[in-house]
């Protein structure tokens, strides 16, 4: 993994359940970690669905190996929140390659 093309400061979060005043369950995102990576976009696309015009965008992070990261956790780049769908190892050990999607506004 060369670290000159890990040129972007991500968050990546983790939904949290913690309590409001009333006792009740809130889910919100706490940031795990803040990591460099290399984003590599792959695709985007629109689609029509409930008669409204809706894009994506695939995106690949690759990041140095971290354990612990699933396709439950997000990723938070530039304002733009990312949903991991698959996590996959580069190598062995060496990093994992983070397979996202977004919603274009």
């Amino acid at each position: 993994m060369r670290a000159g093309r890990l040129d972007r400061l991500i968050l990546i979060q983790r939904k949290t359940t913690s309590a409001d005043s009333f006792g009740e369950p809130i889910e919100t995102w706490a940031t795990v970690a803040t990591v460099w990576a290399e984003m590599i976009p792959v695709r985007g696309q629109e689609r029509y669905a409930a008669m409204q015009q809706i894009a994506e965008i695939d995106t690949v992070f690759r990041i140095r190996y971290r354990a612990g990261i699933t396709p439950l956790d997000r990723i938070s780049y530039n304002s733009r929140l990312y949903d991991i769908k698959h996590v996959l190892e580069i190598g062995r050990f060496e990093g994992l390659e983070l397979m996202t999607r977004t919603r274009a506004e």
